[in-house]
């Protein structure tokens, strides 16, 4: 009777410790479900972020050369009616437009950061995930 009873208890253990290790990857899987939701949302976000950057580029591109175009002319109008030669007042209206233009395109690159673009809170949450599965694992 007592090895009979040995037998049963060691059946249910064994039946315990798989329903145990059943539960754990399944919770395993269910977290891993939750970290590419997680990812996807996180990708998304950098896409809008990379989207309005590259609009702000474009529309930086295409309305500044109109707007420049009647600035230097107005200014290099003014240079000459302030007595400057017109290659030299057409040189210092091309100057103020080029440093303009570099701002334009400063602010737009900057929005394309590959720092502003790295999912940090996946990264953050993956290495937390990797901590808790080795855990589980010992």
């Amino acid at each position: 009777m007592s090895i009979q009873n040995d037998i049963r208890t060691s059946q249910n253990d064994l039946r315990t410790i798989s329903t145990l290790l059943g539960d754990a990857l399944s919770q395993f899987a269910k977290l891993f479900q939750n970290e590419v939701d997680l990812a996807k949302a996180e990708f998304g976000e950098k896409v809008q972020t990379v989207g309005v950057a590259l609009s702000f580029v474009a529309g930086g591109a295409v309305l500044v050369i109109p707007t420049l175009v009647m600035a230097l002319f107005a200014l290099s109008a003014a240079l000459i009616a302030a007595g400057w030669s017109q290659p030299i007042a057409d040189l210092t209206s091309a100057i103020v437009a080029a440093v303009i233009a570099g701002v334009l395109f400063a602010i737009g690159i900057k929005r394309l950061n590959i720092r502003n673009l790295t999912p940090h809170e996946t990264i953050r949450q993956l290495e937390k995930d990797k901590d808790t599965v080795k855990g589980i694992v010992r």
